[in-house]
């Protein structure tokens, strides 16, 4: 497991349904191709009954570079979909992903993730 990860919240630019409609099954034929490298990803809304308005991504990388090229090749980033992109450095440390509460020393992050 990694210890870091890299967080990557893109928010989509306006108008931009018909690009995420036209660039759907490359962004998901892509995804697909790095899928060893995300730890978790998903479409993201303003509400559950909410149309898409961007995307989440927790790259499982501790290097920012190879987390910045990993967007960089979506379909949807370069179709232009994302208006907004933030990253940061993610320490995944508590939850049923890492395997419970990390500081406990009972999951795989153990020691080296310390406290939350």
């Amino acid at each position: 497991m990694t210890v870091m990860a890299w967080l990557v919240i893109c928010r989509d630019a306006p108008d931009s349904a018909a690009l995420r409609r036209d660039h759907l099954r490359a962004h998901l034929a892509y995804i697909e191709k790095i899928m060893e490298r995300i730890s978790v990803a998903g479409p993201l809304s303003a509400d559950a009954a909410g149309a898409m308005n961007g995307s989440c991504f927790i790259y499982g990388t501790d290097d920012l570079e190879e987390a910045r090229r990993l967007l960089r090749n979506d379909p949807y980033y370069l179709a232009g979909v994302y208006e907004h992109v933030e990253m940061r450095a993610f320490r995944p440390v508590a939850g049923d992903w890492v395997g419970g509460a990390a500081w406990k020393g009972n999951s795989p992050a153990g020691e080296r993730a310390g406290e939350p």
